[in-house]
């Protein structure tokens, strides 16, 4: 199941939250502080602080940009994807 690493008050994260429900994902959102100091597991994953950070286990893929991250939701589960993508 995708995860996503964000706060709440995140505009960017509010994009990415918006993107996977307007294609009806199913995905676990893992709250993170504010403060980028405070961010130790989003490091771990992502090797950098910032959010959002989408993780794909499926696809054993982790993005960190807004933009890339909607841009791959589309390309990998929008309804023009192609078979087997």
């Amino acid at each position: 199941m995708l995860e996503l690493y964000q706060f709440e008050s995140c505009p960017f994260c509010a994009q990415v939250r918006e993107t996977l429900d307007e294609l009806g994902l199913d995905y676990i959102i893992r709250t993170v502080s504010p403060s980028r100091r405070e961010r130790p597991r989003v490091e771990a994953i992502s090797g950098q602080t910032m959010v959002p950070v989408l993780v794909d286990p499926e696809r054993k893929t982790v993005l960190a940009e807004s933009r890339d991250i909607i841009a791959y939701l589309r390309r990998h589960y929008g309804a023009g994807r192609a078979v087997g993508d």
